[in-house]
């Protein structure tokens, strides 16, 4: 038969103290004797005394856990992401509970639900693509819960963001490909109503528009994150009659498949068509030619966001932080046209 846990009661009645004074004495306050206090925490280490945190955290109206929201585990973004997060909540002491929407407005909503109904101390939020509306954000700060949304955010909520600077490093990948003598860029946008496709989509344009290159919507591919209709874009940009001569894709799975059709087709890379990823995976460097990608900063994204988060919970009268992570272009093969000498 297992034996009962020890409590706060049995070692005040061991010691003949209140159980007022043990509680204090174990939690370490200043207004105990340090006599008294070293023989309290000797003999909780002896009867292996565990506290009752969920008790305590109700008593303290906290549970010492923070709540995130991301699309999907899959992604090694905000897998990424989450190790961040993860080291920055242990450090603060903090418990950490994952929930993931796979893309879904409906599921976010339910992720909301369930990590509220766990009285989480506050909420780390990456948005659906599905979510183009906030009305279920909206009583989270109502209630004063803190709420920081990282990488995909909502805008005009009043709440802190953090996201990486997705207009400049979009111009800076844009510039690059046309550094290498490209013209014809066709480019993979994401849903619009997100902030962050919004941003990229812009950095292209921008970059084009710089260099007097027209910016073509037939060049502009609107797609998903998660897509399985990447052999049919290909397809329709190499049947075009003035075939692009560089694809800048959403993400680097589909710089890769496209990579592939584009080689079963007889065309070289990055000679007859030059190819640049997103997210800068571990797979971009061993594909040949090696991928050149976006690399996103998403531990530091999820650390920053993180460490913002905590600070709400501890001083609630902070205001909203805007924080933004740089990203960087890493150059590989796969966009060289010009040789280097």
């Amino acid at each position: 038969m297992d034996k009962k846990p020890v409590t706060i009661k049995d070692i005040a009645q061991m010691l003949g103290l209140s159980k007022s004074t043990v509680s204090r004495a174990l939690i370490g306050r200043s207004d105990i004797h340090p006599e008294t206090k070293n023989k309290v925490v000797e003999l909780a280490k002896q009867l292996k005394y565990e506290p009752n945190t969920l008790a305590l955290n109700l008593k303290q109206q906290k549970t010492n856990t923070i709540g995130v929201i991301i699309p999907e585990t899959i992604n090694r973004f905000f897998a990424r992401s989450v190790g961040g997060i993860q080291r920055v909540a242990d450090m603060a002491g903090m418990n950490v509970m994952i929930c993931q929407s796979n893309e879904s407005y409906l599921t976010e909503k339910n992720n909301l639900h369930s990590l509220l109904s766990s009285r989480v101390d506050g909420l780390l939020v990456a948005i659906s693509r599905e979510t183009d509306r906030t009305d279920h954000f909206r009583p989270i700060l109502e209630r004063g819960i803190p709420l920081v949304f990282f990488d995909r955010i909502c805008e005009n909520l009043g709440a802190s963001q953090v996201f990486t600077d997705n207009a400049e490093i979009s111009f800076q990948g844009t510039e690059h490909l046309i550094s290498q003598g490209c013209k014809r860029i066709a480019f993979m946008a994401g849903p619009q109503h997100l902030f962050t496709s919004r941003n990229r989509l812009q950095g292209y344009s921008d970059a084009l528009k710089k260099h007097n290159l027209p910016v073509q919507e037939s060049l502009i591919i609107h797609s998903q994150y998660r897509t399985n209709k990447v052999e049919e874009f290909a397809r329709y940009l190499i049947s075009m009659p003035q075939r692009p001569d560089a694809i800048f894709a959403i993400n680097d799975y589909a710089a890769i498949e496209m990579m592939h059709i584009f080689k079963k087709s007889g065309l070289r890379i990055p000679h007859d068509v030059a190819v640049l990823g997103f997210n800068n995976e571990n797979m971009c460097q061993f594909v040949e030619p090696a991928l050149s990608s976006i690399d996103h900063p998403a531990k530091d994204m999820g650390a920053a966001a993180a460490e913002i988060l905590i600070n709400h919970i501890r001083h609630q009268d902070l205001k909203p932080e805007q924080r933004i992570i740089k990203s960087k272009l890493v150059i590989r093969e796969s966009t060289l046209k010009i040789p280097a000498f």
